[in-house]
């Protein structure tokens, strides 16, 4: 009787060549990043300090410069149809204050059917910083801050640098002038900013809005082309329509196409006024229309503009960075040991213990060996995945946990595995000699390079899970330096390894199994069965990723990869011509297989393209969806999820999907808005990033009543009870429907 672990032999190799391409994809996404001319090749950023020195209590000014390669560009304050605006996290001295952004006056920026706002060229970010009143008079005052953009062309890339700038703390009676070496350049970006305009008011007509304006000081009818306005709101209007403008009697009117319209009419319009002048300048005039603009909604619901932390000091509203090291380690032990029940794990360590208890470790001193073989294997699969992921972060790639699953030839090259893991344990195929001699020699030397394989097969089918104790472990670890990052993942991989582990350490535990027999056999091929679900499953991530030409691909490829398997066998049983020709036929499979491994990428959905609702009351998240319905003081529950996330499916069908939590929604009128991170999409890894965590699921609940509060952050684990408890806690709302002319509750 064959060993209970040999269904592995064929697929051992194929886990080295899966880590292989796992490896060398997040390389790729780490090294696209600079191929591509990413990172610096396409946004140099740098910060200025505008006076020579620094005064006690004297407000200064401090310009945030980017400077974009020809044709990118990266977003102003409202990005338009799509895009996200650049951010800046403040890290400054005890007692200093950072205001908002002053933001230059964009451009409109087509992007096919859609319009999207921002910068070309070089553009400055003014912020004012306030220093401490009784700031001592000694040595230099070093501002530091942490910048985020997203830079597009025909492709976004999201970039981000740590700048630091510093000018000499001087006496409050000092005279202190612009440092020279800046002085250019703040008038540069004084001239970009709008100026304010008064008189200014707005109208709704049906669908179309109408902006009426006094024209400015010494300009007339004359003197402008190609106006423009920008509005702050996101969800307001049709960014992408034509803005019809007319003067007349000294004022300029601007007809503009509304978005859907919401359940009321807005009573403020606020945005800028943008003309190019007769001497080809551009001119930026900020307009306020209407009532005050109402209290702004939750600062943790907006994308941040900027936020300010004092050094030393955590972020606010990061619940990864209240965690210290040794907490995030214990959390991270503990998420591994769960992930130990995860469907994918449990049989390829089931059948790692039937191998043992077959005779695979005949002594205790082989037993413990095993074990410590496996957890190497587990040790070196998880430190090696950080060190690609954030080696990938680093030079500019917007992933996180999982992200390898955001691969198409990654999720079918496990599916690849799997399967052939499958068709071994069953008994469909028997290998030979020929491709046992591996095997044969790992088991000459006691079998520990089969565990040691084992360990890496169970790093690689787990990291699609996330479990309890996960998300914070890992969004700590991503913002912390390279060595930490590290120590947290491999504290994940103790936690993974350890139940074997401590299996082959009590070899007691081992002495109750039943006697070798017959059962063995059985209990070997019933567990290749989900493996086969786990091969069927993983075909149907990809399906979510590619094209249905891709889909073809993936399916092709299975059985080029069952016909090689099949070949093989025949190549160690029949005459010389006979596996002349079978292992001919094993070389051409493979290529075939290698092949719709290679051409699936090419037939992948577009990175961060939005996946339409699958369920009635579900809408696609976008970070300009989300601004939409909380502006309207509407509660909004976000669902950050993806194909591969076997946690976020299990929550799906036991807790979100059900009737009890649907109807309470209904009731509390709240909106379901579902990001998909199947594929790479840079406002759901910014939106994860903002609440510390580095990969899916996440869930937020926003009251959506106007108080400044961050949002309600549910456990990654859901229950029923769970949900409608937290959507108890909002005030009830009454769903209005429209009836003939009027509305009826």
């Amino acid at each position: 009787m064959r060993p209970a672990g040999h269904g592995f032999l064929l697929a051992a190799r194929l886990v080295i060549l899966a880590v292989f391409a796992l490896a060398a994809q997040g390389l790729t996404m780490g090294g696209a990043a600079m191929a591509n001319q990413r990172g610096a090749d396409l946004v140099k950023a740098d910060l200025l300090i505008e006076p020579a020195a620094i005064q006690p209590g004297q407000p200064f000014t401090v310009a945030l410069r980017l400077r974009m390669k020809q044709h990118w560009h990266t977003y102003w304050r409202n990005p338009g149809d799509s895009g996200l605006p650049t951010e800046i996290h403040w890290s400054l001295p005890p007692g200093f204050t950072a205001g908002p952004i002053q933001w230059p006056t964009p451009e409109r920026l087509p992007v096919g059917p859609l319009m999207n706002f921002g910068y070309e060229g070089e553009t400055f970010l003014l912020t004012q910083i306030t220093p401490p009143a009784d700031l001592a008079p000694v040595g230099r005052v070093t501002l530091r801050a942490d910048a985020s953009w997203l830079v597009c062309e025909k492709e976004c890339v999201p970039g981000s640098a740590s700048l630091s700038a510093s000018a000499p703390a001087a006496p409050a009676t000092t005279s202190v002038a612009p440092d020279p070496a800046s002085a250019e350049a703040f008038a540069a970006a004084r001239a970009r900013q709008p100026a304010p305009l008064g008189g200014a008011s707005f109208a709704i007509s049906g669908d179309a809005f109408t902006v009426t304006a006094p024209l400015p000081s010494g300009v007339t009818a004359n003197d402008i082309g190609n106006v423009a306005f920008f509005p702050v709101d996101e969800s307001l209007l049709e960014n992408a329509a034509p803005q019809k403008h007319a003067v007349q009697d000294g004022r300029l009117t601007l007809t503009l196409q509304r978005s859907a319209p919401s359940s009321a009419d807005p009573t403020h319009l606020s945005g800028v006024l943008a003309f190019t002048a007769a001497d080809g300048v551009t001119r930026g005039y900020a307009l306020a229309m209407g009532d005050p603009p109402p209290a702004p909604v939750s600062s943790a619901a907006r994308p941040a503009a900027f936020s300010v932390t004092p050094a030393g000091a955590a972020a606010p509203g990061d619940e990864a960075a209240n965690l210290t090291l040794w907490t995030a380690l214990i959390l991270a032990f503990a998420g591994g040991v769960v992930l130990n029940l995860m469907p994918c794990v449990f049989p390829v360590l089931s059948i790692k213990v039937l191998s043992l208890a077959q005779g695979g470790g005949k002594t205790p001193r082989a037993m413990r060996l095993h074990g410590l073989s496996y957890g190497a294997g587990v040790l070196l699969s998880f430190a090696g995945l950080a060190a690609v992921l954030i080696a990938a972060r680093q030079a500019g790639a917007s992933i996180g946990w999982g992200f390898q699953l955001q691969s198409p030839p990654v999720v079918m090259l496990l599916a690849y595995v799997m399967f052939a893991m499958g068709l071994g344990l069953s008994g469909a195929v028997q290998l030979g000699a020929s491709w046992s001699g591996l095997g044969d020699r790992l088991t000459r030397r006691a079998g520990y390079g089969g565990s040691f394989f084992t360990g890496i097969l169970a790093a690689v089918v787990a990291s699609p899970c996330t479990g309890p104790f996960m998300g914070a472990a890992i969004g700590f670890s991503l913002t912390q330096s390279t060595g930490m990052a590290i120590a947290v993942f491999v504290a994940l991989g103790v936690g993974l390894a350890f139940p074997f582990v401590l299996l082959t350490f009590l070899p007691g535990l081992m002495k109750r199994m039943p006697r070798p027999g017959r059962w063995m056999e059985i209990l070997k091929q019933a567990l290749a069965f989900p493996l086969y679900a786990t091969a069927a499953w993983l075909i149907w991530v990809l399906s979510q990723q590619v094209s249905p030409i891709g889909l073809s691909l993936a399916l092709g490829g299975l059985v080029a990869l069952a016909l090689a398997i099949w070949a093989a066998g025949l190549a160690a049983t029949a005459g010389r011509r006979g596996a002349v020709a079978a292992r001919l036929v094993v070389a051409l499979a493979l290529v075939a297989a290698v092949a719709c491994v290679w051409r699936v990428d090419e037939t992948r959905h577009a990175p961060g393209a939005a996946v339409a609702a699958t369920s009635e009351g579900v809408e696609p998240f976008t970070q300009q969806r989300l601004n939409a319905l909380l502006a309207e003081r509407k509660p909004v529950f976000v669902n950050l999820t993806a194909a591969w996330c076997i946690t976020c499916m299990v929550n799906e069908r036991t807790t979100l999907d059900t009737a009890a939590v649907r109807d309470a929604m209904k009731a509390r009128g709240v909106a379901y808005l579902k990001g998909d991170w199947t594929n790479q999409n840079p406002e759901i890894t910014a939106l994860l990033a903002r609440f510390g965590r580095g990969g899916v699921p996440l869930y937020l609940l926003y009251r959506g009543d106007g108080v400044d509060e961050a949002p309600l952050v549910l456990p990654q684990i859901l229950t029923p009870a769970t949900v409608t408890e937290a959507l108890a806690a909002l005030p009830a709302r009454v769903a209005f429907r429209k009836d003939g002319d009027g509305e009826t509750p």
